[in-house]
């Protein structure tokens, strides 16, 4: 009698089964690209650095932290994670004022992330941010505010140089020609100091606020090779000088220099009717030693030598 069995389709079986595994080493592959292409995409967070801020934004429903400790330990994690994953991330302060600004601008609902989201990115094209470098929730946010008041100044600082206006005599934008004199004064600053490096503080008060910018330079002594300066500070202290030079109003320079092998030495300047002129080593050394707030004497520093300003500024400068 004839088989009743049939023979198995093993060829049916053995296709389903490729075919299985075909779809999912290709579903394997394509997130394994979609995380390749996540680390190239980078990312920004907004920051509420400030406990006040922190408060102003608990008032939107949508806003799912209820203690700023908190928050900063979860924000710690979240940049820790996206570090892990290769991912640059930019962190920017989140003002809540200016978000409120912004979402009346708009006509966007303040109370919902999404709206948030889009702030947020709005903050990526701003220079305020500073790139997560794995600190400490605890450090970045001191550093992050620093950058916050640099960026300021700055802003401040320029928006003085372009409504200045131009000279009267003849023409000439007074903003434009401080900063070229600032930057020349700048030049001859580190030059006149020598090899070492540099620490610089300049100070000039304005109608709205104090403008303040200190900047760290390395010099080698070789006249024809600019100072080492790290990020943007050279600009910003050129504009802020330059703000000083144009207002023609009073203001302060202070340049201490450490070079081994010999003591630190301090010199110090003062701007007169948009000029830099040289200080006594005396009345460097009273500037130095005076409590700015008190107006008491502070003891001299060790190892200090207090010294007198050295010509920085064109004897000649166009007003």
């Amino acid at each position: 009698m004839p088989s009743t069995n049939k023979p198995t389709n093993t060829n049916t079986n053995t296709t389903k089964t490729n075919s299985a595994i075909s779809t999912d080493s290709t579903a394997t592959s394509s997130t394994s690209r979609r995380r390749t292409l996540r680390r190239e995409v980078p990312s920004t967070v907004g920051l509420l650095a400030d406990a006040g801020d922190f408060a102003a934004m608990r008032g939107y429903r949508s806003f799912s932290f209820d203690d700023h400790q908190d928050y900063l330990r979860h924000v710690d994690g979240l940049l820790r994670s996206l570090a892990a994953q290769g991912i640059h991330t930019t962190v920017a302060l989140f003002d809540p004022e200016e978000y409120t600004v912004f979402c009346a601008e708009h006509g966007l609902d303040p109370d919902t992330a999404k709206t948030r989201t889009r702030f947020t990115a709005e903050l990526a094209g701003s220079s305020g941010g500073l790139a997560y470098a794995g600190q400490p929730i605890e450090e970045l946010v001191p550093l992050l505010v620093d950058e916050a008041v640099r960026q300021a100044t700055w802003e401040y600082a320029s928006m003085l140089l372009a409504g200045v206006g131009s000279c009267a005599d003849c023409g000439e934008d007074i903003g434009h020609a401080s900063f070229e004199r600032a930057a020349d004064a700048f030049k001859r600053l580190v030059d006149g100091a020598g090899p070492g490096h540099h620490h610089l503080v300049c100070s000039i008060p304005t109608e709205e606020e104090q403008l303040v910018a200190v900047l760290h330079a390395d010099a080698d002594g070789d006249l024809d090779a600019p100072p080492r300066i790290e990020g943007r500070d050279g600009l910003d202290f050129v504009t802020v000088l330059a703000a000083g030079i144009a207002l023609g109003g009073p203001g302060g320079l202070v340049l201490r220099s450490t070079t081994d092998g010999f003591r630190d030495r301090v010199h110090g300047w003062r701007l007169d009717r948009g000029r830099l002129v040289p200080l006594s080593a005396a009345a460097v050394f009273n500037a130095y030693c005076t409590d700015a707030d008190t107006g008491d004497p502070v003891a001299p520093e060790p190892g200090v030598e207090y010294c007198p300003g050295y010509e920085v500024d064109d004897p000649s400068p166009h007003h």
